[in-house]
């Protein structure tokens, strides 16, 4: 039922108030046809509302996972062994491990396989009370491949009921063992693959990878105009391993998001704040590649930046299947308070998706809600593990 009303909640919403968590005098939330139309205290139900007593508890906003790489295939636990003892994601890259190992993993996959194992992974996300997450291409890098994954991830959000954002990341690398120039292959992304995206509505967004290990700043410059060109917005995936300015180009476009930014100088981060881009966070990679330069987050602070966190789950550099933990680990990696980190994974995750309508519990907003029974928010992040929502909505409907 898309009609529900939410009674007797601590309403954390997420909104700009003068509480901490932006919470409300309000304790009931009506929700019709999916979308948050009322919010009040000692409401009554319609005979056509589905009632719902919080009975005290927390109620936020359903968590966003505003960065993922969910579709693929292949394990890659043997390169995690390989870095602890020292080899480094550039070497392994070279040697033909890394995005080309799971590439080739993927391109073997069947659309069957590639969904049942992106449910697995979306479900352990769900779980936890992810409402909405985006999902990126980038492991088949030729167009079969790429649109199968596109196509699978707009099945797991049919299959799970949530709300999922789609990314073409055909720019992720080199085709591997194709003997390819970094120019034909962008080309190809430009003047073939994305206008066939756009054109069958199967993303809402472009990324590259503008890293040394990735692709240049000119190479960038040319997806993010295709992109622009055929009505795609554009994110970056940009000063993860060093300084490429790519963060200064995607705001130059207007990006929705800079993910990673651990060299992002802070000189550039004024820039971001123009644009209004959010600045995605992702401890996940930072942890497992045991990195130690720390993304500038207070210059992103003061510049009034939005922080996102998301898992950046993927096969070789993030296999977190836990956004709580990203959110701790934000907080006792790179310094946000806790509140910030909630609002990391919730408002802030949907603006860096381009969602207006997510990740705030407020009227005219979509009708997606956890329930917690916490003492306080701050739970959430400070015990690692320790909980789950005990009521999941998503556009009004329980999810679990």
């Amino acid at each position: 039922m898309h009609n529900l009303l939410v009674k007797n909640a601590r309403i954390a919403s997420m909104q700009d108030t003068a509480k901490a968590y932006g919470e409300l005098s309000a304790t009931d939330i009506r929700i019709r046809n999916g979308i948050i139309t009322e919010l009040g205290s000692g409401l009554t139900a319609a005979d056509d509302e589905h009632c719902v007593d919080a009975d005290g508890q927390w109620c936020l906003p359903g968590l966003v996972d505003c960065h993922t790489h969910l579709v693929y295939a292949g394990n890659r636990s043997d390169e995690f062994a390989q870095r602890l003892t020292g080899v480094s994601y550039q070497q392994i890259s070279k040697q033909g491990g890394g995005i080309s190992s799971t590439v080739r993993a993927t391109r073997q996959a069947s659309a069957d396989t590639l969904h049942a194992e992106a449910l697995r992974r979306a479900q352990r996300l769900v779980e936890e009370g992810v409402t909405t997450v985006e999902i990126k291409s980038g492991y088949g890098l030729d167009q079969e491949t790429e649109l199968r994954m596109l196509d699978v991830a707009g099945k797991v959000a049919e299959t799970l009921g949530i709300q999922v954002r789609r990314t073409f990341l055909g720019a992720h690398a080199l085709p591997p063992g194709e003997n390819v120039s970094a120019d034909d292959y962008i080309t190809f992304v430009c003047d073939t693959m994305i206008p066939h995206v756009a054109q069958h509505a199967l993303a809402d967004a472009v990324d590259v990878f503008c890293e040394s290990v990735g692709f240049s700043l000119a190479e960038t410059r040319r997806v993010f105009e295709a992109a622009k060109q055929h009505g795609l917005a554009v994110k970056g995936h940009v000063e993860q391993l060093s300084n490429s300015n790519g963060a200064t180009l995607a705001a130059s476009y207007n990006a929705l998001s800079v993910d990673h930014v651990e060299y992002l100088d802070p000189a550039d981060v004024q820039a971001l704040a123009a644009a209004g881009t959010v600045a995605v966070l992702l401890p996940g990679a930072f942890y497992y590649l045991k990195e130690t330069q720390l993304p500038p987050v207070e210059a992103l602070r003061n510049a009034k930046v939005p922080m996102a966190v998301a898992t950046d789950f993927n096969p070789g550099t993030s296999p977190v299947a836990s956004l709580l933990t990203c959110a701790n680990m934000a907080c006792v990696q790179f310094g946000l308070t806790v509140e910030e980190a909630l609002r990391g994974i919730t408002v802030n995750g949907a603006r860096a998706l381009g969602l207006t309508n997510t990740g705030l519990i407020a009227e005219q907003y979509r009708g997606d809600l956890t329930l917690w029974d916490v003492p306080d928010p701050s739970a959430l992040v400070y015990e690692i593990n320790g909980y789950r929502p005990s009521a999941i909505i998503c556009g009004g409907k329980h999810v679990r």
